[in-house]
């Protein structure tokens, strides 16, 4: 989320699709109800299944980073926490990929 350690992009950009999916095309059309518990269950399975024992959903919960901190963030693209950072855009992708198809 710009470089201030707050909502994993990950997850902001899974209901942001969930969004576009269900959402309406024009302002006098209703959304489809099934946005709502699409949106509900990618939110708790992503905290619940993908970052659960990292504490939070927040960057800097998942991946102990003060992105205000020239020397962290620059550990950060040296090092194994990137990596980290991967797998659960990667988890967070199938995820998403699971409940549209669902759809």
């Amino acid at each position: 989320m710009g470089g201030n350690g707050e909502v994993c992009g990950a997850l902001v950009g899974g209901i942001a699709a969930i969004g576009l999916r269900f959402s309406r095309g024009r302002e006098e059309e209703k959304e489809d109800p099934r946005m709502w518990a699409f949106a509900h269950e990618y939110f708790d399975r992503f905290r619940d299944e993908i970052v659960k024992d990292h504490g939070g959903i927040s960057c800097r919960e998942i991946v102990q980073v003060d992105w205000r901190d020239r020397e962290q963030v620059k550990r950060f693209y040296g090092g194994d926490k990137r990596l980290e950072c991967r797998r659960i855009v990667g988890k967070a992708a199938r995820l998403l990929g699971e409940l549209l198809e669902r759809a």
